[in-house]
């Protein structure tokens, strides 16, 4: 499920950056963007959680290190990525 979410944040963020370039509102896709980026963490921790109530502790050991570094770096693209827009805006308008 956070692999499906995840594929549908990157593509609204990809939307949010194109809506933009092409001068069009992008409000909403940045909002859907940051969302599903919410809604992929919730997916995971979710899954991690099911991982340590049926005590599989080999597949915490193997995913969880690596999924946490990819978790922080994609999500702290997204919300960059997605706020990119706002950002230039006021800088254009100084």
């Amino acid at each position: 499920m956070w692999l499906i979410l995840g594929l549908i944040a990157i593509v609204a963020t990809f939307i949010n950056l194109y809506m933009y370039t092409t001068g069009k509102d992008y409000k909403l896709a940045m909002a859907i963007g940051l969302s599903f980026t919410a809604l992929t963490l919730c997916a995971e921790h979710s899954l991690v959680s099911n991982w340590v109530k049926v005590e599989d502790w080999a597949a915490l050991f193997d995913v969880v290190p690596t999924m946490e570094k990819v978790l922080w770096i994609m999500t702290i693209v997204s919300i960059l990525l997605n706020i990119a827009p706002i950002l230039l805006e006021l800088k254009n308008k100084k």
